[in-house]
């Protein structure tokens, strides 16, 4: 049995080093090369820390663009998804119920027109960010909402558009909703 032991305590020593002091110590690491080193990139307005650029925020207001669902309540201490399948009847209730919002808070738009993204929650529940298509399928709501014109909100869309080598183009809600702001202030 004493050989048994000691092999079996050495190796518990030896994973608790491992996974309780040198494991979290490389994350911790690898955490400070990130921008902001790890703490997340703030967006301030007028000094004041308005949202976190990958977090996302909830707008529900019309003259405000709206950004993903979340499935924690854009709680950025919660990031999960739902974890229903697509055949689960709770699932698809909640779709349906966002859909049928989106449709009367947008007249004008078909059901066709609705990119998924706008119906269903990321894998993180957080998504800052919305395709192109997202953001244009709303434009007509908030430029009607602001009094603006169709034309120069699109623009603004656009001039918010990220480029990316490795993924698909997306908009951040949060700036193109301040961009909005700053030109309603002009």
């Amino acid at each position: 049995m004493k050989q048994n032991l000691l092999p079996a305590f050495r190796l518990t020593l030896v994973l608790l080093v491992v996974c309780c002091l040198i494991y979290p110590a490389l994350v911790w690491a690898g955490a400070q090369l990130a921008p902001a080193g790890g703490q997340g990139e703030t967006i301030s307005h007028k000094g004041r820390v308005v949202g976190y650029d990958n977090v996302g925020q909830n707008f529900t207001r019309p003259e405000y663009f709206q950004g993903r669902p979340s499935a924690v309540d854009y709680n950025a201490a919660g990031s999960a998804g739902s974890n229903k399948g697509p055949s689960n009847p709770d699932y698809l209730a909640t779709v349906q119920a966002r859909l049928d919002t989106f449709l009367v808070q947008n007249p004008g738009v078909t059901k066709a027109q609705v990119p998924a993204e706008l119906l269903t929650a990321s894998g993180s529940g957080l998504d800052p960010h919305l395709s192109p298509a997202a953001a244009a399928v709303q434009v007509a709501r908030v430029a009607k909402a602001r009094n603006l014109d169709a034309a120069k909100v699109q623009a603004l869309v656009t001039e918010h558009t990220q480029h990316s080598a490795f993924g698909p183009d997306r908009v951040n809600v949060l700036r193109l909703n301040m961009a909005l702001d700053a030109l309603q202030n002009r």
